[in-house]
This record gives structure tokens, C-alpha cells and sequence, in this order.
């Protein structure tokens, strides 16, 4: 069994989901492994990494206003907030999701359903640049 590893940025504007597939899937098939898995890493606490819908963006939205309700900004019952008041509502909203995914090889690309997609999910307001590392293991 070979193992892989390669790293990129996304620029986040804000808060909302942003589709890292075509990263992804670039990368799995210029590894050379045909079959194996995938395993997608983000190197943060305040954005997270979810596998979703890719067809209707009304979904990624809900997702959003349904966090919102969650994790409000500037709740009184967060004191971590030395980055303002989306600061501890983002680590929560990590926290709730997930950072890494583990996903299934086969030809040479993530083996994703028909209406999957990978997103990078920001959680603050402003700009970040987020650093995302893939790592393939399998066979040739």
C-alpha cells in the first residue's frame, strides 16, 4: 500500500460553504493510487469540513440559519470571544461538525454519490485563508 499527501489553501469571504471537490478530486487522480481512500484534513478550529448536497445552494443555507440558531453571535454565554463576537460561535460550530472526512478511492477519484460534494464550511465572518491537506493511501 503507497501513501500520499499534498496540501492547498482556500481563501474564505465570510461565512458560508465553499466547494473544495474539484481540489480534491485533482489531487487524488494526479497521485497515481487508482483505489484506497482518502482522508481530508483542515488545519483550523473555526472551520470545518462537510460532505453535502452539491445541487440545490438552498441547502448549504438552511445549514447556515440552522447553525445560526445554534450558535448565535455574541451570546451572552460565550466568555472566548478575543476575536469578536463570532469567535467562540465558530469553535461550537467546528466542534459540531467535523474536521477531516474519509472518503472511498476508486479510478483514480473520490468515489462521491451523485448529489455529494466536499465543502470547506466557514464559520467567521471575515477572510481567512484555511489550509486543507489530503492524504491518499492505497494501490496503483
Amino acid at each position: 500500500m503507497d501513501t500520499w499527501a499534498d496540501k492547498f489553501t482556500v481563501v474564505s469571504r465570510g461565512r458560508g460553504a465553499y466547494e473544495i471537490s474539484d481540489e480534491v478530486q485533482r489531487r487524488v487522480h494526479s497521485c497515481g493510487l487508482v483505489r484506497g481512500i482518502c482522508h481530508v484534513f483542515i488545519h483550523h478550529t473555526s472551520a470545518s469540513l462537510i460532505l453535502c448536497e452539491n445541487a440545490d445552494p438552498e441547502v448549504r443555507r438552511d445549514l447556515e440559519r440552522f447553525m445560526a440558531r445554534l450558535a448565535p453571535d455574541g451570546d451572552p454565554l460565550f466568555r472566548h470571544d478575543a476575536e469578536g463576537a463570532d469567535d467562540m460561535p465558530a469553535h461550537v460550530r467546528t466542534v459540531l461538525t467535523q474536521s477531516t472526512l474519509t472518503l472511498p478511492v476508486a479510478d483514480a477519484r473520490c468515489d462521491l454519490g451523485t448529489w455529494q460534494g466536499i465543502y470547506l464550511w466557514e464559520h467567521r465572518t471575515g477572510s481567512f485563508r484555511r489550509s486543507i491537506t489530503v492524504t491518499v493511501q492505497g494501490e496503483s
